[in-house]
């Protein structure tokens, strides 16, 4: 229905006004765009896993391999502050640290070595991809994909997206693409870091493997999913219907 206050087709838009997505490709860009705070914030959750990863490798020194990602994730969060800018990616980066430090304490405290430490450093990180790359998965097999639902915070209606089949195809070949980074890593690291954990594979080199994984499995692949999500976006222009008044 055409709103008999709005302006007419081809006029300017009101000082200050944002345009609103007409397709449900652009919405999705959009909200991706958003929730990856965009290259700032996607290197701003890489760098202090990356140093951490990269300082172990060359050391050996787990405490200092953490204190470096720690004051990496640090200086960036001072110059967030310093800019009041969005600190959100930042804060990410620091609970993820905290968290592996968290589990890190725990494999000390019940006598483990410096590599079986840096093992359960590991850990969340295989945790986090696998619960992930479950809920996608689930969302896609009970129709209901988490992809949509970034259509639905637009359009105002947060399941009326699921009554056009057009919509809901794309939204699960959306939420396949964005899986399969997690999916992956878990099929890949997970039995290196058992083989390890169980001494079926040396536990030093076992750190060694999963470090360098963590590097090229980390945002060389999620930047080369993102690259095939806005591939198939490129490809189809969607309308947006946005929810009746």
């Amino acid at each position: 229905m055409t709103d008999p206050h709005a302006a007419p087709a081809g006029s300017p838009a009101p000082a200050g006004a944002h345009a609103t997505p007409d397709t449900v490709e652009a919405v999705v860009r959009a909200q991706l765009a958003k929730a990856l705070g965009g290259r700032r914030g996607m290197v701003e959750a890489a760098v202090p896993t990356l140093l951490f990863t990269l300082t172990w490798l060359v050391v050996k020194d787990l405490r200092l391999a953490l204190t470096v990602s720690i004051a990496a994730a640090v200086l960036l969060l001072v110059v967030r502050l310093a800019q009041r800018s969005s600190v959100q990616f930042v804060l990410n980066a620091l609970v993820g640290i905290g968290i592996g430090w968290l589990f890190v304490h725990i494999a000390a405290s019940r006598g483990g070595d410096q590599d079986a430490q840096a093992l359960a450093y590991f850990l969340p990180g295989l945790l986090y991809n696998g619960v992930y790359a479950v809920g996608l998965a689930a969302s896609n097999l009970v129709r209901w994909p988490l992809v949509g639902f970034m259509v639905g915070s637009v359009t105002g209606e947060p399941t009326e997206w699921r009554q056009d089949r057009q919509v809901v195809a794309l939204c699960s070949r959306l939420t396949w693409l964005l899986a399969a980074p997690c999916m992956l890593r878990v099929v890949v690291q997970l039995p290196i870091w058992l083989a390890g954990t169980y001494g079926v594979l040396d536990a030093g080199a076992a750190v060694a493997v999963l470090g360098i994984l963590k590097i090229a499995l980390g945002w060389p692949l999620q930047l080369a999913a993102l690259a095939a999500m806005l591939w198939v976006l490129g490809r189809n222009r969607t309308p947006v219907e946005p929810a009746a008044a």
